[in-house]
């Protein structure tokens, strides 16, 4: 009997995911477009946000543009505002959207597959990888952002979106909040990139995807649509910052947005990681999912924003628009009383407390020919206020422009001595009149009915 050796078989040993992703991310870094796209976030902001603070006319259609020769912190806001609308979901495109179509373009997929050995692996370390790089991409608009503005125009106070003044710690520490929330509607674009690249395979419509999601959640932003709906679609986190910078802040809606786009974000990447693991891999001709990219991909996120726009409805109290009379008036005579304040103080007149103010408004819309409620540029306002040791009633007439999203513009309309346009001295330098124009944001799920402003709890004098 003649003894055989036996020989083992060979053991196939799989790459490790860390070590894929350093793989994939060196891949994605080493591209031209990459490290240009670094090196704009790193520098542009900072470019831009000295630029315009040395001008003396600001983006003040741009919420906080108004404020930016005020203090530094101004500037990071007005880039947040312009990246939620431009700047990141064409980040998310590039980075994302092209991360798997790129192996398709170049038909590495096979040799890809014999390095790694497992379709779960490539998924996770490409997902990983493009993950890093938007964060970093990120970081650098916030960091570049705020550094420009710090250099540029100092460490100061920022005026918040009812006229409060936030010290500078505290506009630090919104500001960054702001940018994290923002993150939130970023991973949902970013996870619809990573479906759209493996669902489309070469197609340039994989790419384009976030874009044109994102320029779809923006035109319904600017449309009159129920609380619910607007709140239930992943984009309005990048709107919903803003109230962070009232006080009390208004953590519902923003709430509301950042869990709706991190369930975006996470059913689109499991939807992609479901296509990719199932694909044919031993087909050179593949070119995507085809129907079933619009079965597994697009049909649940349908389903998604139909059950998300019933949850909404069901657990919020505002309906319709969320914009109502009694809200409008409640946030202008807010913002009046803590700009009052502010104004004061800038013509070294004797202090006053909002308790002492006691300011309202009276609001309507359309000359009180139509309902009122809803988005427009035709609400008019009367504010009024008291000072102490006076007997007349201080009155102020507003003209206000208010937007679907809550967000509105006031415009001063007499008299000239109280919210005309003239330069008031303060230790910036010559500011306008503070109580000239400013922003508001209406809390479109506020539903306390006050018809006055009892400002004494906000009585420090700084504020």
């Amino acid at each position: 009997m003649t003894a055989t050796a036996i020989r083992p078989a060979a053991v196939t040993r799989h790459v490790p995911v860390a070590r894929a992703y350093r793989f994939e991310l060196v891949k994605l870094v080493s591209q031209w477009r990459i490290r240009l796209l670094v090196l704009a976030c790193w520098v542009a902001p900072a470019l831009f946000v000295a630029g315009v603070s040395q001008q003396s006319t600001l983006p003040s259609d741009t919420l906080f543009g108004r404020w930016m020769l005020a203090t530094g912190w101004a500037g990071p806001l007005v880039v947040l505002g312009f990246a939620g609308t431009w700047a990141l979901p064409l980040l998310t495109s590039v980075v994302a959207g092209d991360v798997f179509a790129a192996e398709d373009r170049l038909g590495t997929w096979r040799h890809l597959l014999v390095a790694v050995r497992s379709p779960r692996r490539i998924f996770a370390a490409k997902a990983l990888a493009s993950l890093t790089v938007i964060l970093m991409l990120v970081a650098g608009l916030v960091g570049s952002s705020v550094v420009g503005g710090l250099l540029t125009v100092g460490n100061r106070q920022l005026v918040g979106l009812d006229g409060h003044l936030l010290a500078p710690g505290d506009a630090a520490g919104r500001v960054l909040l702001a940018w994290l929330c923002a993150l939130a509607p970023t991973l949902a674009l970013a996870a619809i990139g990573l479906l759209g690249s493996v669902a489309l395979g070469r197609s340039p419509m994989g790419l384009l995807l976030p874009p044109l999601v994102a320029l779809a959640m923006q035109v319904a932003q600017m449309l009159p649509l129920p609380v619910a709906v607007r709140l239930a679609l992943p984009g309005y986190a990048f709107i919903s910052w803003n109230g962070l910078f009232t006080s009390p802040a208004q953590l519902a809606p923003l709430l509301i947005g950042v869990a709706v786009s991190l369930v975006w974000a996470a059913l689109a990447t499991a939807l992609a990681y479901l296509l990719f693991v199932r694909r044919d891999f031993t087909n050179p001709a593949y070119d995507g999912s085809g129907r079933r990219a619009l079965t597994v991909g697009l049909l649940p996120l349908a389903a998604l924003t139909a059950l998300t726009v019933g949850v909404v409805a069901v657990a919020t109290p505002s309906t319709g628009s969320g914009i109502e009379q009694d809200k409008v008036q409640r946030s202008l005579a807010t913002a009046f009383a803590h700009l009052y304040r502010m104004q004061t103080g800038q013509l070294h007149r004797p202090a006053v407390t909002e308790a002492q103010l006691r300011t309202s408004a009276a609001c309507t819309k359309s000359d009180g020919q139509a309902a009122q409620e809803g988005p427009g540029n035709d609400w008019r306002c009367v504010v009024s206020w008291h000072l102490p040791g006076v007997a007349v009633t201080g009155t102020a007439i507003y003209q206000l422009d208010i937007g679907p999203d809550g967000r509105y513009v006031a415009d001063g309309d007499g008299p000239k001595e109280v919210n005309g346009y003239f330069l008031v001295r303060s230790s910036t330098g010559d500011t306008p009149n503070p109580l000239w124009q400013f922003d508001g944001n209406v809390d479109l799920l506020d539903t306390t009915s006050k018809g006055q402003v009892h400002a004494g709890n906000a009585a420090t004098p700084g504020q």
